[in-house]
């Protein structure tokens, strides 16, 4: 993947399980729009109102054609529409970052020598 979306949302931490619900219809809507769901991540220990979602792109054409077809999708409409109706998310942030060769994905040493 050449792009990930970072996502930086403020939640209210009051409402964490129905942003877990709101990450979890992710799951199966963004593979099935296009885009490669890294994942979702809630928090848990220190700060409790910042969450963040990771979405990878072969490149900015591709997130633009999945940007569309999430408009078109009956699942991620109804996504949408459950965040403006509970008003779980305050605040959301998006960032395109790109890896940096050779410092992603790389498992720890082994420890026992």
């Amino acid at each position: 993947m050449t792009l990930t979306c970072f996502i930086r949302y403020q939640i209210d931490p009051f409402q964490r399980d129905a942003f877990r619900e709101y990450a979890e219809n992710w799951g199966r809507i963004i593979p099935r729009c296009g885009g490669h769901l890294v994942g979702y991540f809630l928090p848990h220990e220190g700060t409790n109102d910042i969450a963040w979602g990771l979405i990878a792109f072969e490149s900015l054409a591709a997130y633009e054609a999945y940007r569309a077809r999430l408009k078109t999708d009956p699942e991620s409409v109804a996504n949408f529409r459950m965040v403006q109706t509970q008003r779980f998310i305050l605040r959301e942030e998006r960032t395109f970052t790109e890896v940096v060769n050779g410092t992603f994905g790389i498992p720890p040493e082994s420890l026992a020598r």
